[in-house]
Protein backbone atom coordinates (compact mmCIF):
# COMPACT_ATOMS: atom_id res chain seq x y z
CA UNK A 1 0.00 0.00 0.00
CA UNK A 2 3.33 2.22 1.04
CA UNK A 3 4.26 1.81 -2.63
CA UNK A 4 1.29 2.60 -4.35
CA UNK A 5 0.93 5.94 -2.11
CA UNK A 6 4.32 6.94 -2.94
CA UNK A 7 3.20 6.78 -6.69
CA UNK A 8 0.11 8.76 -6.43
CA UNK A 9 0.38 12.91 -6.89
CA UNK A 10 0.00 14.73 -3.75
CA UNK A 11 -3.89 15.78 -3.99
CA UNK A 12 -4.27 11.89 -5.26
CA UNK A 13 -2.09 10.70 -2.34
CA UNK A 14 -4.04 12.78 0.19
CA UNK A 15 -7.40 11.60 -0.95
CA UNK A 16 -6.00 8.49 -0.87
CA UNK A 17 -4.87 8.47 2.85
CA UNK A 18 -8.14 9.62 3.64
CA UNK A 19 -10.27 7.41 2.39
CA UNK A 20 -11.24 4.83 4.96
CA UNK A 21 -12.61 6.96 7.31
CA UNK A 22 -13.50 10.24 5.19
CA UNK A 23 -17.16 9.28 5.06
CA UNK A 24 -17.29 8.92 9.13
CA UNK A 25 -15.22 11.94 9.50
CA UNK A 26 -17.74 13.44 7.34
CA UNK A 27 -20.53 12.57 9.14
CA UNK A 28 -18.96 13.88 12.77
CA UNK A 29 -18.17 17.34 11.47
CA UNK A 30 -21.11 17.64 10.06
CA UNK A 31 -23.35 16.21 12.84
CA UNK A 32 -24.82 13.92 9.65
CA UNK A 33 -25.71 17.07 8.02
CA UNK A 34 -23.68 16.09 4.91
CA UNK A 35 -25.26 12.79 4.12
CA UNK A 36 -28.98 14.99 4.25
CA UNK A 37 -27.91 17.62 1.87
CA UNK A 38 -26.53 14.64 -0.75
CA UNK A 39 -30.31 13.29 -0.44
CA UNK A 40 -31.30 16.34 -1.16
CA UNK A 41 -29.11 17.51 -3.95
CA UNK A 42 -29.54 14.24 -5.67
CA UNK A 43 -33.54 14.33 -5.36
CA UNK A 44 -33.31 18.13 -7.72
CA UNK A 45 -31.06 16.54 -9.74
CA UNK A 46 -32.92 13.48 -10.70
CA UNK A 47 -35.95 15.24 -10.80
CA UNK A 48 -36.38 15.94 -14.66
CA UNK A 49 -34.60 12.09 -15.63
CA UNK A 50 -32.09 11.37 -18.99
CA UNK A 51 -30.67 8.29 -20.49
CA UNK A 52 -26.93 9.37 -18.69
CA UNK A 53 -25.53 10.28 -15.39
CA UNK A 54 -22.84 11.33 -13.60
CA UNK A 55 -21.00 12.19 -10.80
CA UNK A 56 -17.90 13.95 -10.73
CA UNK A 57 -15.33 13.74 -7.58
CA UNK A 58 -17.34 11.18 -6.47
CA UNK A 59 -14.93 9.64 -3.87
CA UNK A 60 -17.00 6.73 -1.52
CA UNK A 61 -19.67 7.11 -3.85
CA UNK A 62 -22.51 8.41 -1.46
CA UNK A 63 -24.25 10.69 -4.14
CA UNK A 64 -23.97 8.21 -6.92
CA UNK A 65 -25.62 5.76 -4.99
CA UNK A 66 -28.27 8.40 -4.23
CA UNK A 67 -28.41 8.97 -7.90
CA UNK A 68 -29.13 5.50 -8.69
CA UNK A 69 -31.45 4.79 -5.84
CA UNK A 70 -33.80 7.45 -7.63
CA UNK A 71 -33.14 6.63 -11.65
CA UNK A 72 -35.05 4.78 -13.65
CA UNK A 73 -33.52 1.45 -14.60
CA UNK A 74 -32.33 2.72 -18.15
CA UNK A 75 -30.24 4.98 -16.92
CA UNK A 76 -27.41 4.65 -17.09
CA UNK A 77 -25.33 6.24 -13.28
CA UNK A 78 -21.32 7.03 -13.39
CA UNK A 79 -19.30 7.51 -10.50
CA UNK A 80 -16.12 8.90 -11.65
CA UNK A 81 -12.41 10.24 -9.53
CA UNK A 82 -9.21 10.17 -10.05
CA UNK A 83 -8.70 8.54 -6.68
CA UNK A 84 -8.45 4.85 -7.31
CA UNK A 85 -8.77 3.61 -3.60
CA UNK A 86 -11.62 5.96 -3.00
CA UNK A 87 -13.89 4.65 -6.18
CA UNK A 88 -12.75 0.91 -4.71
CA UNK A 89 -14.02 1.54 -1.54
CA UNK A 90 -17.39 2.84 -3.36
CA UNK A 91 -17.65 -0.07 -5.67
CA UNK A 92 -17.27 -2.38 -2.55
CA UNK A 93 -20.19 -1.16 -1.30
CA UNK A 94 -23.78 -2.74 -1.73
CA UNK A 95 -24.99 0.22 -3.00
CA UNK A 96 -22.69 0.20 -5.83
CA UNK A 97 -23.99 -2.16 -7.75
CA UNK A 98 -25.05 -0.77 -11.25
CA UNK A 99 -23.36 1.58 -10.87
CA UNK A 100 -20.18 2.05 -13.47
CA UNK A 101 -17.46 3.58 -11.95
CA UNK A 102 -14.74 5.56 -14.30
CA UNK A 103 -11.32 6.33 -13.06
CA UNK A 104 -10.32 9.42 -14.55
CA UNK A 105 -9.48 13.49 -14.19
CA UNK A 106 -12.75 16.26 -14.61
CA UNK A 107 -10.12 18.38 -16.34
CA UNK A 108 -10.47 16.27 -19.01
CA UNK A 109 -13.42 13.79 -19.41
CA UNK A 110 -13.47 10.63 -21.31
CA UNK A 111 -16.67 11.19 -22.94
CA UNK A 112 -17.97 12.80 -25.97
CA UNK A 113 -19.60 16.31 -26.61
CA UNK A 114 -22.70 16.59 -26.10
CA UNK A 115 -23.51 13.25 -24.49
CA UNK A 116 -24.55 13.17 -20.54
CA UNK A 117 -27.86 14.67 -19.07
CA UNK A 118 -26.84 15.34 -16.00
CA UNK A 119 -23.20 16.03 -13.90
CA UNK A 120 -23.71 16.24 -9.90
CA UNK A 121 -20.83 17.31 -7.63
CA UNK A 122 -20.78 17.37 -3.71
CA UNK A 123 -18.06 18.79 -1.48
CA UNK A 124 -15.22 18.45 -3.79
CA UNK A 125 -15.76 21.46 -6.13
CA UNK A 126 -13.09 23.42 -3.53
CA UNK A 127 -10.65 20.74 -4.22
CA UNK A 128 -10.65 21.23 -7.77
CA UNK A 129 -10.79 24.99 -7.44
CA UNK A 130 -6.91 25.21 -8.24
CA UNK A 131 -7.73 29.07 -9.50
CA UNK A 132 -10.81 30.85 -10.76
CA UNK A 133 -9.77 30.40 -13.67
CA UNK A 134 -9.19 26.51 -13.61
CA UNK A 135 -12.38 26.61 -12.27
CA UNK A 136 -13.95 28.02 -15.22
CA UNK A 137 -11.89 25.59 -17.97
CA UNK A 138 -12.84 22.66 -15.89
CA UNK A 139 -17.07 24.03 -15.55
CA UNK A 140 -16.48 24.64 -19.35
CA UNK A 141 -15.49 20.79 -19.30
CA UNK A 142 -18.42 19.80 -17.47
CA UNK A 143 -20.64 21.82 -20.05
CA UNK A 144 -18.77 20.14 -23.38
CA UNK A 145 -20.04 16.60 -22.39
CA UNK A 146 -23.45 17.83 -21.62
CA UNK A 147 -26.33 17.79 -23.88
CA UNK A 148 -28.74 20.77 -24.67
CA UNK A 149 -31.12 21.40 -22.04
CA UNK A 150 -28.33 19.43 -19.63
CA UNK A 151 -28.44 19.87 -16.36
CA UNK A 152 -25.05 20.64 -13.27
CA UNK A 153 -25.89 20.06 -9.81
CA UNK A 154 -23.24 21.40 -7.68
CA UNK A 155 -23.17 21.04 -4.00
CA UNK A 156 -20.39 22.50 -2.34
CA UNK A 157 -19.24 24.62 1.44
CA UNK A 158 -20.19 28.38 0.97
CA UNK A 159 -19.65 31.82 2.38
CA UNK A 160 -22.62 32.96 5.12
CA UNK A 161 -23.66 36.29 3.81
CA UNK A 162 -23.88 37.71 7.93
CA UNK A 163 -20.49 38.56 9.33
CA UNK A 164 -21.30 36.80 12.56
CA UNK A 165 -22.44 33.70 11.04
CA UNK A 166 -19.70 33.79 8.77
CA UNK A 167 -17.21 34.36 11.30
CA UNK A 168 -18.65 31.37 14.07
CA UNK A 169 -18.31 28.72 11.01
CA UNK A 170 -14.55 29.65 10.15
CA UNK A 171 -14.10 29.41 13.30
CA UNK A 172 -15.15 26.35 13.17
CA UNK A 173 -13.47 24.92 10.75
CA UNK A 174 -10.29 26.20 12.33
CA UNK A 175 -10.78 24.97 15.67
CA UNK A 176 -12.88 21.81 15.35
CA UNK A 177 -12.53 20.34 11.75
CA UNK A 178 -8.51 20.24 11.44
CA UNK A 179 -8.41 18.87 14.85
CA UNK A 180 -11.31 16.42 14.75
CA UNK A 181 -10.27 15.63 11.04
CA UNK A 182 -7.09 14.53 12.13
CA UNK A 183 -7.48 12.62 15.18
CA UNK A 184 -10.07 10.03 13.77
CA UNK A 185 -8.49 9.90 9.81
CA UNK A 186 -4.49 9.95 11.39
CA UNK A 187 -4.07 12.08 8.47
CA UNK A 188 -2.99 15.39 9.44
CA UNK A 189 -1.88 16.87 6.26
CA UNK A 190 -5.25 15.57 4.78
CA UNK A 191 -7.40 17.91 7.17
CA UNK A 192 -4.90 20.84 7.59
CA UNK A 193 -5.67 20.83 3.67
CA UNK A 194 -9.33 20.37 3.90
CA UNK A 195 -9.44 23.10 6.33
CA UNK A 196 -7.79 25.93 4.42
CA UNK A 197 -10.19 24.98 1.86
CA UNK A 198 -13.31 26.39 3.20
CA UNK A 199 -12.89 29.65 4.75
CA UNK A 200 -11.16 30.55 1.21
CA UNK A 201 -14.23 29.33 -1.76
CA UNK A 202 -16.78 31.09 -2.82
CA UNK A 203 -19.44 33.23 -1.81
CA UNK A 204 -22.88 31.44 -3.36
CA UNK A 205 -23.49 34.77 -5.69
CA UNK A 206 -19.75 34.69 -7.17
CA UNK A 207 -19.94 30.51 -8.18
CA UNK A 208 -22.95 31.44 -9.80
CA UNK A 209 -21.03 34.06 -11.76
CA UNK A 210 -18.16 31.42 -12.47
CA UNK A 211 -20.42 28.98 -13.59
CA UNK A 212 -22.11 31.63 -16.15
CA UNK A 213 -18.44 32.30 -16.91
CA UNK A 214 -18.10 28.80 -18.40
CA UNK A 215 -21.21 29.19 -20.26
CA UNK A 216 -24.25 27.51 -17.88
CA UNK A 217 -27.47 29.24 -18.13
CA UNK A 218 -30.41 29.40 -15.61
CA UNK A 219 -28.41 29.58 -11.99
CA UNK A 220 -29.99 28.84 -9.35
CA UNK A 221 -28.79 28.96 -5.75
CA UNK A 222 -30.13 27.00 -2.54
CA UNK A 223 -28.30 28.01 0.32
CA UNK A 224 -27.98 25.65 3.37
CA UNK A 225 -27.20 26.06 7.40
CA UNK A 226 -27.68 30.19 6.95
CA UNK A 227 -25.38 29.61 4.38
CA UNK A 228 -22.44 27.39 5.17
CA UNK A 229 -23.28 25.63 2.17
CA UNK A 230 -25.16 25.33 -0.97
CA UNK A 231 -26.26 23.68 -3.98
CA UNK A 232 -26.26 25.53 -7.05
CA UNK A 233 -28.77 24.38 -10.52
CA UNK A 234 -27.48 25.07 -13.80
CA UNK A 235 -28.18 24.02 -17.17
CA UNK A 236 -26.50 24.00 -20.68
Amino acid sequence: MKSELENLQPLQRLFAEVAPTYELVNRVLTFGLDAHWRRKAARLAAAEGGRAWMDACSGTGELAANLRALAPAETRVMSLDFCRPMLARAAAKPSGRNIDFVLADVKALPFADASLDLITISFATRNINLSRAALVRTFAEFRRVLRPGGRFVNLETSQPRSRIVRALFHAYIRLVVRRVGALISGSRAGYAYLGTTIPRFYPAEELAAILKEAGFVEVRVRRLLFGAAAIHLARV
